[in-house]
């Protein structure tokens, strides 16, 4: 979690400075989420995420230098350098991409999933989105599939209480996203998203059905994000005192408080968050001082109607 926030605190300096193009969508506040559910799966299972995907990609084991490579557009970067902060792909470790169009993605695991399915691997796909997707064409018919095949995915639904800069109960009539899992023959289960052990255990109980043959289930991952929806959004719709009061759940102190109360010290901590913090600037050196792609590169592994 901590390396999460690190590599993000590095991207946001690097986009302020203009050292890269574009946009891009921070994860800060909603680390243990991906890492709660990541944490259950094994090697194998798939993920596939949003455009604000930094997180889950990197909690799925992608390197944090190609990471941060793939930001900077360098060659050595996860999808070398075409893909930018919005499309983190590796599928090395079974991240299967963050993907730009709200929604396209389910489809994406739940296809991943019949595949493991039919081969008889017992692999398990994760597909993680925002409320904001949940009244998509693609969340109702990937679910419905799903819950009629018995698929072995899991949905993960990260309720940040806002779909760009709307609030969900603007958007939806009924805001138990959780509850719409019945309607698929599948449990819906909310869940403390800024509790990285309740994520992991949740996660760890859908999991093991959908690896059983008893198929999905929709988790909702109660969480915030703590900057706007993107780096140009300064967040000015937030109600006064919501973005403080969430702040003093940020996941990383919950996290900290949970392991004191289970006997780590705050000596180990303090060296956990020094080690990552370290490891990060470590990558991100190395990353900017990778070489650029050659000009002709931008034609390799791109379809061209001739």
């Amino acid at each position: 979690m901590h390396e999460i926030r690190f590599f993000e605190d590095t991207v946001k300096d690097w986009f302020s400075r203009a050292l890269v193009r574009g946009s891009t969508h921070l994860y800060q506040g909603q680390e243990a989420v991906a890492v709660g559910v990541t944490a259950a799966l094994g090697p194998g299972d798939t993920t596939t995420c949003t455009y604000r995907g930094h997180g889950t990609v990197l909690a799925q084991g992608a390197p944090l230098d190609r990471a941060f490579g793939e930001i900077l557009g360098k060659a050595e970067g996860l999808c070398a350098g075409k893909g930018g902060s919005m499309h983190l792909t590796d599928l090395g470790v079974g991240a299967l991409g963050s993907f730009a169009i709200v929604g396209a993605h389910l489809p994406i695991s739940a296809g991943a999933a019949w595949a493991a399915q039919v081969q008889g691997t017992g692999a398990v796909s994760a597909s993680f989105f925002g409320d904001g997707a949940v009244n998509i064409g693609t969340f109702h018919e990937s679910l419905n599939l799903a819950g009629v095949w018995k698929l072995p995915v899991v949905f993960v639904i990260e309720n940040n209480l806002y779909g760009e800069y709307s609030p969900v109960s603007t958007t939806t009539a009924n805001t138990d996203l959780a509850g719409r899992g019945a309607s698929y023959g599948m449990p819906g289960v909310r869940v403390d998203g800024n509790d990285v052990l309740a994520v992991r255990e949740a996660a760890r109980t859908a999991v093991r059905r959908a690896r059983d043959g008893q198929g999905p289930t929709l988790l909702e991952a109660m969480t915030y994000r703590q900057s706007g929806h993107s780096r140009s959004d300064p967040g000015a719709y937030r109600p006064a005192g919501e973005l403080e009061s969430w702040l003093a759940r940020d996941p990383l102190l919950v996290a900290e408080r949970s392991a004191r109360e289970l006997g780590v010290s705050q000596e180990a901590l303090d060296q956990v968050r020094e080690r990552a913090e370290a490891e990060v600037a470590e990558a991100a050196a190395r990353a900017q001082a990778w070489k650029d792609p050659e000009p002709d590169a931008r034609f390799d592994h791109v379809w061209m109607a001739r």
